[in-house]
């Protein structure tokens, strides 16, 4: 199976970096994972809807640009499901059983993600109603993932 995360932004901080490189070696083993960024759009700091929206749909378009028809994309979005661990783990062990090879997990900027990302995710996703940084998101959504393989493998990661 091959998981992709695709994120706006560059990632900036060295420790999340090495967490992130951490699990994605952890993941070598049982799936091919890849971290895409798309660059982040430059906004004034008090922007208009409407230059918030064009701010999301230049960065939603960098998104898509990275996403292949046959994928199944799941987005981070405030107003998505709930899950628990065991529940992402059964729903990337059932979409691998069914013929998904491709799954893209999308992490929005700071102003969100697009209508058009949000239209073409099969899935939405919440880590609760918190707000996290968008470049921690990333390490707690990786190691998630590998927590989900784990679970899936039996392997004693999950506790």
């Amino acid at each position: 199976m091959n998981i992709q995360i695709v994120s706006v932004g560059k990632l900036k901080e060295k420790y999340l970096v090495q967490g992130i490189q951490e699990y994605a070696k952890r993941l070598g083993p049982y799936v091919k994972f890849q971290m895409l960024e798309v660059p982040d759009e430059k906004a004034p700091e008090n922007m208009s809807e409407a230059e918030m929206r064009q701010v999301q749909e230049r960065e939603g378009a960098g998104i898509l640009s990275h996403i292949k028809q046959d994928t199944h994309v799941i987005a981070l979005a405030i107003g998505g499901q709930l899950w628990s661990s065991e529940d992402l783990a059964a729903h990337i062990n059932k979409l691998g059983t069914y013929g998904t090879s491709t799954i893209a997990f999308v992490i929005g900027g700071s102003n969100g993600l697009s209508e058009e990302v949000l239209k073409r995710a099969q899935t939405k996703l919440s880590f609760g109603r918190m707000t996290l940084p968008h470049q921690l998101m990333r390490l707690v959504l990786v190691e998630q993932i590998y927590r989900a393989v784990k679970i899936n493998r039996g392997e004693p990661y999950h506790k």
